[in-house]
């Protein structure tokens, strides 16, 4: 179509019909062929009329705009502009507008109508802008009056940082010299003053990239940063949230929609980050920066350089900051706390340095990008190696320890330059104990792989040992330790631990007790303890002693509560081989005897092994309080609660499940939350571990309760998985277990199971052999059969579900039938159509049917007769077909019983299908006498 004119027309039929997209568009082609200026003001005025049909307020006061250019006079442009601007929030050019329209037409009732409301509006406005300007300033003379009571600066302080949270408080600050304020109360040096300004910021910078980026120039990224460097906890924190957020507006996130407000132009803010990137770069590095600042700016760092989705091709940032910060990031990890030139840390800084190495790593696209920081690390170690000075040396193998606890794998490639193996043995036999303590614990993490725990079991072993005992360096002695523990693990035997310790590994296991209570000692010392413990508690007398031990316990969970990746994987490790959670191959008689005659050794299983021993363990843990510790660590950074550890910490829910009488107190201290996460993410084996004990929990739990609000429907996802036919069979019964407990709470929730796909597993189950199995999957059915979805698979023709169900009612198993019969009392009353079927899908049904209403259990029986009645009540032609068998008599043997407390739902049912006949004309009415 080229004529304008007739698209006109076609845009005019179709906003009549109130397709407005397709008028727009009309109305847009128009636009591009016409060349009459008269006809493109009716144009642009009508396509108008479409955005404010479609609520795009912005684009209808721009095309009102341009047919008022061509006709100033336009009425309709005029007023159409009005409208616009006034749900854009500009009240006084839409009155302006309305005005003119009022002037043109003064008659007009519509356009003085809208005056008057505009006035109003405007007024109300302005009453609330001079009241919270009033309110500004007072708050602001109280907080800068340095002889105002207390409770005044308290109130005022937090009023500003209310109004600050409110898009027109935050706007009356801004334009009120609010910033310049703000900044005075921070240069007072008054901490809560400090507070008040900072979170007053906060919410003023939140979802406005304009404000953000004026008061990020106005504050300056120097003085934003000095300010996080304080070593003040809650300053630092409150300063570091400002950052994020300035950060998040600059990044375009976060941002909420607000009805009726226009997007501020704001130029490319690349530069901006740029800049914020490299101070905090810089912040790394100085000696200026509290550790908690250094803390602030990793976590900045971590949480906003890399990639938050990997199909997301630009990881410019990522190269930015390994181009001009992976040295710095290194200096940091490389760090030695006991050394005089230390940076300020704290006890997460240097494990939160390689947390963002691994995070960097990670994010890389190809070989040529990791060869790129392959290099830069390995020139940057080589540097600090210098066999003249051992001090440079000892942060070299800093280094290598700091990145083999982020990437892994670069961090085995930089353990294979040359010397650095060497070097670390050698310092081992030092005589000084800072390089015993770094050299050690290079170690522990150099010896996960193990083709490098070969080359240091062979020329390190005997050097940890001879530290071991004559050292009397706590820090060092417990490495030792550890060392050993973890060489022995990494190399299949124990090495002679048992005999190093005098014969007793309870004795190093009592010692790590030790270690791991004494407060004294410094929390990143400690976490040893806890990593020795987990190689320790693999011996069946340990692990029992470990749990009696409460004061441990206490401490190991408190440590759990760190930030550290090492900690959070040995803690999962020694509850995992505490209630004996892992993985263990059964033995098959005939191979064990096979195995004593040809005098080969059989291990044993240690009797603190049994199944009572574990009980008791897993008893005494609850009481200390594990399940709190658990979902403390899963709410830990993904980069810090890696998969192994999850799918550990999911093997000890499972334990902590088995007991029935247990899972009302795992749910109480926040099991069943914490279960959630692990179900979805994480190794298979963790992921199925974790559904099995939601399973086990949404079996008997009141689900309301267990899982309340929105989470239950996250829970069904999991419970269907547990369906697949590789599962187990305590898996699947369990599972269906749960899902019957949910589809029994609301149809909501029968929706979501049904969404999950779970309706072709359960109907399979319902055919298994194991009577359990069929059982469940049954009563699952009869609850199901409640939602319509459901009820429209078994009406559609071509399937054999009504015909299963009623062969179900049939079975011997008495739960099976009850199920059953449940499903079909449902099915007949919801759906007529399904009381036909039933009498055509098996020639059985009639003697079902009989079968079920003379049942003993009255509960079968009264769904027996309940669905006699639908089948009576749906159809005369059925009801004739009812009559004219046996189940005549019965009914009438029911209906003429007398009354009966117990049985008289029975009675009253069998009396209603006798009255319904009637009521046909197939029976006639008799006496009861």
């Amino acid at each position: 179509m080229e004529d304008p004119i007739q698209l006109k027309e076609e845009g005019n039929k179709y906003f009549q019909a109130s397709d407005y997209e397709k008028a727009a568009q009309s109305y847009t082609q128009a636009i591009k062929l016409s060349k009459d200026k008269a006809l493109q003001a009716v144009l642009y005025r009508n396509r108008a009329a479409c955005f404010l049909k479609k609520e795009e307020y912005a684009k209808a006061a721009s095309d009102a705009s341009r047919a008022i250019d061509i006709n100033s006079s336009d009425i309709k442009a005029l007023y159409r502009r009005s409208q616009a601007l006034e749900k854009l929030g500009k009240l006084d050019q839409a009155f302006k507008d309305a005005q003119k329209c009022a002037t043109i037409e003064p008659r007009n009732k519509n356009f003085q109508e809208t005056l008057r409301r505009l006035g109003a509006d405007i007024q109300e406005k302005l009453r609330i802008q001079f009241s919270t300007d009033l309110r500004v300033q007072k708050m602001f003379e109280i907080l800068l009056d340095e002889n105002s009571e207390k409770e005044k600066r308290e109130k005022a302080a937090n009023n500003l940082i209310v109004l600050g949270r409110e898009e027109a408080g935050a706007e009356r600050i801004f334009q009120n010299n609010g910033v310049s304020l703000l900044l005075q109360l921070i240069e007072t040096k008054n901490a809560e003053l400090i507070l008040a300004a900072v979170r007053t910021l906060s919410g003023m910078c939140t979802g406005h990239k304009a404000r953000a980026t004026a008061i990020l120039h106005y504050l300056g990224i120097d003085s934003i940063c000095m300010w996080m460097s304080v070593d003040n906890e809650e300053i630092s924190l409150a300063v570091c949230n400002l950052l994020q957020t300035i950060t998040d507006c600059l990044l375009g996130q976060g941002k909420e929609e607000q009805h009726g407000k226009e997007e501020a132009l704001v130029l490319d803010t690349k530069k901006d980050l740029r800049m914020i990137t490299t101070r905090l770069l810089d912040m790394l590095v100085s000696k200026k920066v509290s550790g908690q600042g250094r803390d602030r700016a990793l976590n900045l760092l971590n949480k906003n350089i890399p990639r938050k989705d990997l199909k997301d091709h630009d990881n410019s940032r990522t190269i930015f900051v390994i181009d001009n910060g992976l040295k710095k990031i290194l200096k940091v990890v490389g760090q030695i706390p006991e050394m005089p030139d230390c940076l300020p840390l704290t006890e997460n800084t240097q494990l939160t340095a390689s947390i963002l190495l691994n995070k960097l790593y990670d994010d890389l696209r190809c070989d040529p990008e990791r060869d790129n920081y392959r290099v830069i690390c390995e020139e940057y170690i080589k540097s600090k190696i210098d066999p003249q000075n051992m001090d440079k040396t000892l942060h070299a193998i800093q280094m290598v320890s700091g990145v083999l606890q982020g990437p892994f794998d670069l961090g085995n490639k930089l353990l294979g330059m040359k010397g650095v193996m060497e070097m670390m043995v050698a310092l081992c036999g030092s005589e000084r104990e800072i390089d015993q303590l770094v050299a050690v614990e290079a170690l522990i993490h150099a010896s996960t792989k193990l083709s490098r725990a070969t080359f240091i079991i062979s020329n390190g072993v005997a050097l940890l040992k001879e530290i071991y005992k004559k050292t009397k360096n706590e820090k060092i002695k417990i490495r030792a330790l550890v060392g050993l523990c973890k060489l022995g693990s990494a190399g299949g035997t124990d090495y002679g631990l048992r005999q190093f310790a005098e014969g007793s590994t309870e004795k190093l296991a009592k010692q790590c007790r030790k270690w791991l209570c004494n407060t004294t000692i410094d929390a990143r010392t400690r976490k040893w303890a806890v990593e020795g413990l987990a190689y320790l508690t693999l011996d069946a007398d340990v692990k029992d002693d470990f749990v009696e031990d409460e004061q441990a316990l206490q401490a190991m969970f408190e440590l759990a509560k760190m930030s550290d990746k090492t900690i959070l994987y040995s803690v999962a490790s020694a509850l995992v081989n505490c209630t004996n959670s892992y993985d263990t191959k059964e033995l098959v008689p005939e191979l064990v005897q096979l195995a004593k005659f040809s005098k080969q050794h059989v291990p044993e299983e240690h009797p603190k092994d049994k199944k009572d021993f574990v009980v008791k363990r897993v008893k005494r843990l609850l009481k200390a309080g594990v399940v709190s510790a658990l979902a403390c660590m899963v709410k830990a950074d993904s980069a810090i609660l890696t998969d192994q550890s999850k799918e550990l910490i999911a093997r000890v829910f499972l334990a902590l499940c088995e007991d029935p009488k247990d899972r009302g107190t795992i749910v109480a201290q926040g099991g069943g939350k914490a279960l959630i996460p692990l179900a979805l993410e994480g190794t298979d084996v963790g992921k199925i571990k974790a559904s099995h004990a939601l399973a086990k929990i949404a079996a008997i739990s009141n689900p309301d309760i267990a899982f309340p609000g929105e989470r239950v429907y996250e829970v069904v996802r999991p419970l269907v998985s547990l369906l697949n036919t590789e599962r187990d069979g305590l898996q699947n019964y369990e599972a269906l277990l749960g899902l019957t407990n949910f589809s029994g709470r609301s149809d909501k929730l029968r929706m979501k199971i049904v969404k999950e796909k779970a309706l072709p597993d359960i109907e399979n189950y319902m055919f298994e052999n194991h009577d359990q199995l069929r059982q469940a999957a049954t009563e699952c059915m009869c609850n199901l059969v409640v939602n319509k979805e459901v009820q429209e698979r078994f009406v559609a023709d071509g399937n054999d579900r009504l015909k299963l169900v009623v062969l179900l009612c049939g079975e011997d198993d008495e739960k099976v039938q009850r199920a059953a019969a449940g499903a079909l009392a449902m099915l007949t009353a919801a759906q007529k159509k399904l009381c036909s079927k039933m009498t055509e899908v098996t020639t059985q049904w009639l003697e079902i049917l009989q079968r079920l209403c003379l049942h003993d259990n009255m509960e079968v029986q009264h769904r027996g007769l309940v669905i006699t009645f639908n089948l009576i009540s749906a159809d005369k032609k059925l009801a004739k077909k009812v009559v004219e068998t046996e189940l005549l008599e019965i009914l009438t043997f029911i209906g003429k019983q007398e009354d009966d407390p117990k049985k008289q739902h029975i009675i009253n049912v069998a009396r209603d299908c006798l009255t319904k006949c009637m009521d046909y004309g197939l029976i006639k009415p008799l006496s009861r006498a």
